[in-house]
């Protein structure tokens, strides 16, 4: 059967994360499926590129679908259209895209990159987006922690426990505080594959080292230990952002004309 992946961003604040779940209604991941099986008039179950915790957005997620009605490749305009016309305002559609059959959203992905954004002055505009923090922090030093990330494979220290994961091995090839302005932040981090919690554990630990709470032997050690009661609290999610997701380029397929 044809196999479509749809690329979207959504505003993750009013809903309980992507992944529908029993007992937890209202996500992303279940308003697509009935916004797509009303306007296809066929039962539509869409599989995501990831799993985002409640209030974490995505500014391009991508998820599959399999749909064989005839002449709907060469409509893929006016679906796109038509389903920004069901969706809320805080998920968007940007385009739907044939792939290969075996095409899959989650295991085919090569890289991810998340976005985490810290503001120091306050401001209402952003306040919603961003992760207010006043005060001294050393985003030198943070940086030298981040770089540990880098020589790092195993991520147990950051990833929630009791997970169905089979291992916490993650290859992270970026990962850095940049500075926007003058008071904002934005700590990107990009790699194969992430834990359960993994960014924003992360993000939460590295904060202990820029107020200067632990060192950067410390921060080395949380990691060495394998154990998340070590490694510092969780972010908030409202300020964490899937950003990117990359595919091997043979897995989309030319899209058929009208």
């Amino acid at each position: 059967m044809p196999r479509y992946f749809l690329q979207l961003a959504y505003n993750g604040t009013r809903y309980n994360g992507w992944q529908t779940q029993h007992n937890t209604p209202n996500t992303i991941q279940q308003v697509l499926e009935e916004k797509l099986t009303m306007l296809l008039k066929d039962k539509i179950e869409v599989v995501g590129c990831g799993r985002t915790d409640t209030g974490v957005h995505a500014r391009n997620y991508y998820a599959h679908f399999d749909y064989s009605a005839p002449g709907f490749e060469e409509q893929i305009e006016h679906w796109v259209y038509k389903l920004n016309t069901v969706l809320p305002n805080d998920i968007s559609i940007f385009d739907i895209l044939p792939v290969q059959e075996e095409a899959h959203a989650r295991f085919d992905a090569t890289e991810r990159t998340y976005h985490y954004y810290l503001h120091k002055h306050k401001n209402p505009f952003i306040e919603n987006l961003s992760w207010y923090q006043y005060g001294h922090i050393d985003f030198e030093l943070m940086n030298m922690a981040a770089d540990i990330l880098l020589e790092t494979e195993d991520f147990t220290s950051f990833s929630k426990v009791n997970t169905q994961t089979k291992t916490n091995i993650c290859y992270v090839s970026e990962a850095q505080w940049v500075q926007l302005d003058d008071n904002e932040w934005c700590f990107v981090i990009t790699a194969d594959r992430f834990l359960r919690n993994m960014v924003r554990a992360i993000v939460g630990t590295l904060m202990q080292v820029g107020r200067n709470k632990i060192t950067l032997d410390e921060f080395r050690k949380i990691i060495q230990q394998k154990n998340r009661t070590e490694a510092g609290m969780s972010a908030p999610a409202h300020a964490l952002f899937l950003t990117d997701i990359q595919y091997p380029k043979d897995i989309f397929l030319e899209r058929a004309k009208k």
